[in-house]
């Protein structure tokens, strides 16, 4: 570098930085729902909506008009919200207080009808910004967001595969790695901190309040057996009542069934993927159910198709898991089985669409959705896969690269 010549950070090589015309496409197509709904203007405040739309999630606020440019209301850090954001219009401020000022003098007005994500806004904060707009009508807007984020744009979609890499690289470790005496929490911080080193951000977003990500989850013989507290089907021996879930303190042995679910996240795109391991054979029952989930996969798989619905879909792996003598175990056991077969996923964990019962909404080009068919045996083991694909007008691509097998090590 030539002396008295500095580089910005943004110019520094391997960067990540969303493009303009992401960030441009994404406004004028939540405008364009905002039209419809006739409402006058959407305040995005939780922090994920905020990078989604404007390319940055630093400390602040943007407000997107039906019509016209968005402005940006940064409190702190500017120079680096500069440089993420393609945002033309950036104001920084001392505090919230100021923005409906910020905003009456760039529109020469406010909005009627502001839309807010009160799917996420706690109740107290909503009280604070109903006094801060005081003469405004509240709509909730969060089914709109959810509804422009469920379609990826094709740029959204290598951010998704280089995440799937960083998955399958991670899984190839944990098969080269996993030996006897470790318990699951150790073992399961080993092939973490693997995926740390090749970007892996640990911290995964999940928008449901009462939901936490982790990217922790590993299950051995009998630990995949316990019926869990929480949402997720099972919960690791030894876990602690604070956190029923996940890891625990059991330690891996030979010839017993592993249930690895393994959450990633890079440059905030998520990823989610369940193998099956073993340290040598393991019992032909427990083979057997990890078999079927793979069968019950591919033939849900098979009809995925643009205008296929959500409750199809659901309804099909019932019947398939039904077929092959597996309905008391299929999504756990009976009186706790999970509502879902598969979600939606991307900027967080779990996103829309859910596969689901009653779900009339039709698959449409351009959504990502992890696919999980797994079983619970009461007091025995769990099984199942979990894989990422894109539906595409012919039908459907994964977009996971760990091979779709039981890992016997």
């Amino acid at each position: 570098m030539k002396k008295g010549v500095t580089t910005s950070q943004a110019e520094l090589p391997g960067e990540f930085r969303v493009p303009a015309s992401e960030i441009e496409g994404r406004i004028l197509r939540i405008q364009e729902e905002l039209r419809k709904a006739e409402i006058d203007g959407l305040f995005v405040i939780q922090r994920v909506d905020l990078f989604y739309f404007s390319g940055t999630a630093q400390n602040g606020f943007l407000f997107i008009p039906a019509e016209g440019a968005p402005l940006l209301l940064i409190k702190k850090y500017m120079p680096r919200a500069q440089r993420e954001s393609s945002i033309k219009e950036i104001v920084e401020i001392k505090s919230v207080k100021e923005v409906p000022g910020r905003i009456l003098d760039f529109y020469g007005r406010l909005p009627r009808n502001m839309g807010f994500e009160l799917d996420v806004i706690p109740v107290n904060q909503f009280k604070f910004y109903c006094q801060l707009f005081q003469d405004q009508n509240y709509v909730d807007t969060s089914p709109l967001i959810l509804k422009v984020r469920m379609i990826k744009s094709a740029w959204e979609i290598e951010q998704m595969e280089k995440t799937a890499e960083l998955s399958c690289k991670t899984f190839g470790y944990i098969q080269e790695n996993i030996r006897p005496g470790y318990t699951e929490m150790e073992f399961a911080g080993m092939f973490e901190t693997f995926a740390r080193k090749l970007g892996h951000g640990a911290k995964l977003r999940v928008r449901d309040y009462q939901t936490e990500g982790y990217p922790w989850h590993i299950l051995s013989g009998k630990s995949g057996g316990l019926v869990g507290l929480l949402d997720a089907p099972v919960t690791g021996e030894g876990t602690s009542a604070a956190f029923p879930c996940g890891a625990g303190s059991k330690k891996l042995a030979p010839n017993e069934p592993i249930f690895i679910d393994f959450n990633s996240v890079l440059n905030g795109y998520h990823f989610d993927e369940t193998r099956m391991f073993s340290m040598g054979p393991m019992p032909q029952k427990a083979f057997d159910a990890c078999k079927t989930a793979i069968e019950i996969q591919n033939e849900v798989l098979d009809i995925v198709k643009p205008g296929i619905s959500l409750d199809d879909l659901f309804h099909l792996s019932i019947a398939k898991a039904t077929s092959l003598g597996y309905a008391e175990t299929f999504l756990g056991p009976p009186g706790y089985k999970v509502a879902f077969v598969g979600h939606g996923i991307g900027l967080e964990l779990v996103e829309q669409p859910i596969i689901a019962s009653n779900r009339e909404v039709p698959l449409e080009v351009g959504m990502t959705l992890a696919l999980e068919p797994k079983m619970l045996f009461e007091n025995e083991f769990s099984a199942g896969i979990e894989n990422v694909f894109l539906v595409t007008e012919e039908g459907h691509r994964l977009i996971s690269q760990t091979p779709s097998k039981v890992f016997i090590c």
